[in-house]
C-alpha cells in the first residue's frame, strides 16, 4: 500500500486556526503555533466570560435598584425584604428597568415595601 501523507489535511487545519485568530496583534496572526495558542485561549475566555456577564449585569441591577431605592428613602436589602414580606415576586432584571423608565411605579413597589416592613 502507498504511503499517504497529509499535507492537505493539516493544511486544512492549520488555515482554519488562522482564519479564526484573524484580527490578533502580531504574529499571533500569522504563525501557526502562537495563533493556535491564542486561539485555545480565546475559547477559554469566551467560555468564562459568558457566565461573567450574567454576574455583572446582576450588579448592575442591583446597583440601580439601590439608587432608586434610596431616592425613595429605603435602602436595597430592605427593599428586597420588604417586597418579599408583602409577596410581590418581581425580578432584579424588571425593577432596574422600572426604576429606570417608569419611577411612578417604582414609588409604589417601595411604598408597599415600606408597608410591608412597618407591620
Amino acid at each position: 500500500m502507498a504511503r499517504v501523507k497529509g499535507g492537505s489535511t493539516t493544511r486544512q487545519r492549520r488555515k482554519k486556526v488562522l482564519k479564526l485568530a484573524k484580527g490578533y496583534y502580531g504574529s499571533k496572526h500569522t504563525l501557526f503555533k502562537t495563533a493556535k495558542e491564542q486561539v485555545m485561549k480565546s475559547y477559554s475566555y469566551a467560555y468564562r466570560d459568558r457566565r461573567q456577564k450574567k454576574r455583572d449585569f446582576r450588579k448592575l441591577w442591583i446597583a440601580r435598584i439601590n439608587a432608586a431605592a434610596r431616592m425613595n428613602g429605603l435602602n436595597y436589602s430592605k427593599m428586597m425584604h420588604g417586597l418579599k414580606l408583602a409577596e410581590i415576586d418581581i425580578n432584579r432584571k424588571m425593577l432596574s428597568e422600572l426604576a429606570i423608565s417608569d419611577a411612578p411605579a417604582f414609588t409604589a413597589l417601595a411604598d408597599q415595601a415600606k408597608d410591608a416592613l412597618a407591620k
